[in-house]
């Protein structure tokens, strides 16, 4: 074998997985088998699943063995780069706009991440709300997305922002009913691998990251007023929009 026996091993074994060979719900041979097969420890063979786990490929269930994960077909969430309003008020996805909040909201005052704070122009030692909701189909209870919002404590401190129930509209109404008004928006898109508890609150399998969307928002004066990071599982969920014509891009037919 070229290169560590276990990676040799895992190489082997995603290679079947792709074509077919375990299809999802398949179990894989036993460590022992997998050892035996190759003449390796059967150390070596759980380093080689445990590639396969940290990847998502897999997992361990127990007395069940190591069973290929099914891969759900992914919602294409259409940022369009719009906002959208209904009776709740603005909304910025309409995947996501039947959604409800499955508990109601951590309210709390805290220190931000670096980027948070940096992108909200607050010291690092400096406290700010924090809104937490986590958010799902209310008829399966299902969470589909965590989001989180940071107020600077200039904005919120003292007012109906830090309390539970915002009224009608959520805390974008009540900014623009504050003096911030209108309220403009700019997103991010990235992944990161999820915390332990994110993983356990979304029901993430080992090895799947998180779709991260961060939005701010921000006053008419360029002050930034709110920060929003979503979370939601790369699994489930991919991010897709339109791809328009620049006056520059002339077909040449």
């Amino acid at each position: 074998m070229n290169g560590p026996a276990y990676r040799q091993i895992a190489a082997d074994l995603r290679g079947a997985i792709e074509r077919g060979e375990y299809p999802e719900q398949a179990v894989l041979p036993k460590i022992t088998e997998i050892a035996r097969n190759y003449g390796t420890s059967k150390q070596t063979a759980r380093e080689a699943i445990a590639e396969l786990e940290a990847e998502g490929l897999v997992e361990v269930v127990r007395r069940r063995g190591t069973v290929v994960r099914a891969r759900p077909a992914k919602r294409r969430l259409t940022r369009s780069r719009q906002v959208f309003r209904d009776e709740r008020g603005y909304y910025f996805d309409p995947t996501a706009q039947p959604w409800r909040a499955l508990e109601a909201p951590t309210i709390s005052w805290g220190r931000p991440p670096k980027d948070v704070a940096l992108m909200l122009g607050t010291q690092p030692d400096e406290d700010v709300l924090v809104r937490d909701r986590i958010m799902g189909d209310p008829t399966a209870d299902r969470p589909m997305q965590l989001a989180t919002s940071f107020l600077p404590a200039a904005v919120a401190r003292g007012t109906r922002l830090a309390e539970r129930d915002t009224g009608p509209g959520g805390i974008y109404d009540l900014l623009e009913e504050m003096g911030h008004h209108p309220l403009t928006w700019d997103e991010t898109v990235g992944s990161r691998m999820p915390t332990p508890t994110e993983a356990e609150r979304l029901h993430l399998a080992k090895g799947v990251p998180l779709l991260r969307i961060v939005r701010t928002t921000t006053g008419p004066d360029g002050t930034v007023v709110e920060v929003n990071d979503t979370r939601m599982s790369a699994d489930d969920f991919e991010v897709g929009y339109s791809v328009t014509r620049h006056s520059s891009a002339r077909p040449t037919g």
